[in-house]
């Protein structure tokens, strides 16, 4: 994976949203095919069938980094595919990932993505593609190291496999159920309001905050 060919720059593997008024879909795919480095995946009626992962996985091999903008909602079965392709990600929405799995994904987000802010994309003067060209070398191998050591954190092992000893997707949700499970009984004993902080703010997946992270 880590000497896999990556002929393209970045992939898109989507159909545009025109029924979505704030969709960047749109100017995405169209960055995509007016570019030399971009591979473009039509998943839209009549496309390319992206159903089948293997289709996807494929064209996520041959890519450096893998566009994931938000569709029907903020997350998409396309990031698991990226990581697990060895793609590095990369999200317009601090609700795609950021704020979504904070149990799995590293705290600070630079170690495997790259962040557009969706609002830039609109009207931003500089393409996508300079913006991933303007990442070095080291910082593309560096995160790709991290996507590579998120991969066991979002697939599940076979518990029948002794060689497996990793933690993998269930067991780390597990251990956080269970933590903040726990976490409730101590403030309960100590006469607190359980409730206060239980359910995480819904305002971050929304928002854009001046520090991500």
């Amino acid at each position: 994976m880590r000497n896999q060919n990556r002929p393209y720059l970045f992939t898109f593997a989507g159909a545009p949203r025109p029924e979505l008024e704030k969709s960047i879909r749109g100017k995405i795919i169209e960055q995509c095919q007016a570019s030399r480095v971009c591979k473009f995946i039509d998943c839209s009626s009549g496309g390319k069938n992206c159903d089948n992962p293997v289709n996807v996985m494929r064209e996520f091999q041959s890519s450096v980094y893998c566009l994931q903008p938000s569709g029907d909602s903020y997350t998409r079965r396309s990031i698991f595919d990226s990581i697990l392709s060895g793609c590095i990600p990369v999200f317009f929405h601090p609700g795609s990932a950021y704020s979504q799995y904070i149990w799995h994904f590293p705290k600070n987000h630079t170690k495997y993505s790259v962040f557009i802010p969706v609002k830039d994309v609109k009207g931003m003067p500089e393409s996508i593609e300079k913006i991933l060209l303007g990442i070095s070398k080291d910082e593309e191998v560096g995160m790709r190291e991290e996507v590579i050591r998120l991969i066991p954190k979002i697939v599940y092992s076979n518990p029948k496999a002794k060689s497996e000893s990793f933690e993998d997707a269930f067991d780390i949700a597990v251990k956080r159920i269970l933590y903040r499970v726990e976490d409730v009984r101590r403030v309960i004993r100590e006469g607190g309001d359980p409730s206060l902080g239980f359910a995480d703010g819904d305002d971050y997946k929304y928002t854009f905050p001046q520090k991500i992270g």
